[in-house]
């Protein structure tokens, strides 16, 4: 039973972890995969990511401050991905000067419409949970994360080249768009 105070706790990492969501199920649907589908199958990944993001909103609304530095890391990670994206794909300057994915893991420009915004709420979200939700985290946790940006980007890359590689091996539903890629 979710105790009465907990229900406003921790709403930017469970906006972030719901953006993380919508994120790789976005990729899944567009027929692109999702992040461990190369290695685990989509079903598998499909899994993992509804399960990990359930547990989290669930806990980051249940649990008490002590879980701070948890949430702190989950929220570094979530925002060095989006960064990761924005860094590591083709991309336009917007007339804010923010980076527009045009784009991205096999998806085409059609589609930037509706996974730029995706990436940008889950990342903002992540951000403003790492400045005013994780307080008594230690600082250096949401550094740490961010740190592995540059890992992320060659781990995107790679998995896109092996889910590119699965789809002319073993075509689907799932991986439908990356077949046109060759």
């Amino acid at each position: 039973m979710v105790r009465p105070e907990a229900i406003g706790r921790r709403p930017l990492t469970r906006l972030a972890t719901a953006g993380l969501a919508a994120h790789v199920f976005f990729e899944l649907g567009a027929g692109v995969g999702m992040p461990a589908a190369s290695v685990l199958g989509p079903v598998p990944a499909a899994g993992f990511w509804g399960l990990s993001s359930g547990t989290l909103w669930h806990a980051a609304r249940t649990r008490p401050a002590s879980s701070d530095a948890v949430f702190a890391v989950v929220n570094g990670l979530g925002l060095a991905a989006v960064i990761a994206h924005l860094r590591g794909w083709p991309s336009r300057r917007t007339r804010l000067g923010l980076p527009w994915l045009r784009e991205c893991e096999g998806m085409g420009p059609e589609l930037m419409a509706y996974y730029n915004p995706i990436l940008y709420v889950s990342g903002a979200a992540a951000l403003g949970a790492l400045l005013r939700e994780n307080r008594s985290a230690p600082r250096y946790l949401p550094l740490l994360a961010l740190g592995l940006m540059p890992v992320f980007i060659v781990t995107q890359h790679a998995e896109h080249w092996r889910l590119r590689d699965l789809a002319r091996r073993r075509p689907g539903w799932w991986n439908r768009r990356l077949n046109r890629l060759g």
